[in-house]
């Protein structure tokens, strides 16, 4: 019996290939396993944000809001454990092999991100109560509006963007060194910095997508779809911060 895979003649058994080098039928495929991943993402993190504040009662987000901001330090501590945690599950999620695993990596970062993400959500929550208005659901519209602007952009031209990773990863670090500062000398990072993280954000979405199309394996769906969901769940983060500071 021949090793050849029938639906990609261009990998041999137990290889893989980038989806780029492998037929159209191929590719569609894994963009299709992609974005369903990344759609199924979204909405396990809506429900389990969705509980975590509709249901649970005003002396649980008392107690959420003071553990993230009870001290100067409680923030950063909380950063630094997301980073190792979200380093894990990114690991996690790019095992070759192993799918159970890889969807393992995936549900540990979604918990990981909707634990991050909860304070904010509760002060929004607050924000629109007394407001009477909709910061939430405006925020979470917009982000993802862009997303599917700048994800019809690499679809469309095709182009590799794969060129925006250094500045990607320069502006992440950039950007935990600014919040660091700001932990320790008191110092707000205003507006700038969240036009700043927004459009840094958009970059690494140009650039993710773009990785979808041209450098990730047959089998990485899921970690593709994590890089995807990490870039969306960050730029909601900033849209709403964003929001917040205009009511």
């Amino acid at each position: 019996m021949s090793n050849v895979d029938q639906n990609n003649p261009y990998a041999t058994f137990g290889m893989d290939v980038p989806v780029a080098q492998a037929p159209a039928n191929v590719r569609a495929k894994f963009i299709m396993k992609t974005y369903f991943t990344l759609l199924f993402s979204v909405i396990a993190f809506a429900l389990i944000e969705t509980a975590l504040i509709g249901l649970t009662s005003a002396e649980f987000k008392g107690r959420v809001l003071a553990t993230m901001f009870g001290s100067q330090y409680s923030w950063l501590i909380v950063l630094v454990l997301f980073m190792v945690v979200s380093s894990i599950a990114s690991r996690i999620a790019m095992k070759p092999g192993a799918t159970g695993l890889q969807y393992a990596g995936l549900a540990l970062f979604i918990v990981a991100e909707s634990i991050i993400i909860l304070p904010l959500l509760i002060m929004a929550f607050y924000q629109q109560q007394v407001q009477q208005s909709h910061i939430i659901a405006s925020a979470a519209g917009t982000t993802l509006g862009l997303f599917g602007a700048l994800t019809l952009v690499v679809f469309f031209t095709r182009y590799d963007f794969s060129f925006l990773r250094s500045i990607v990863a320069f502006g992440v670090l950039a950007a935990m060194g600014f919040v660091v500062v700001a932990v320790f000398t008191g110092f707000t990072l205003g507006p700038i910095f969240i036009y700043a993280m927004i459009a840094l954000m958009c970059c690494s979405i140009l650039y993710q997508t773009s990785d979808v199309l041209h450098h990730y394996h047959e089998s990485q769906h899921v970690a593709a779809a994590l890089g995807l969901f990490a870039s969306l769940a960050t730029l909601f983060w900033y849209i709403l911060m964003l929001f917040m500071s205009r009511e």
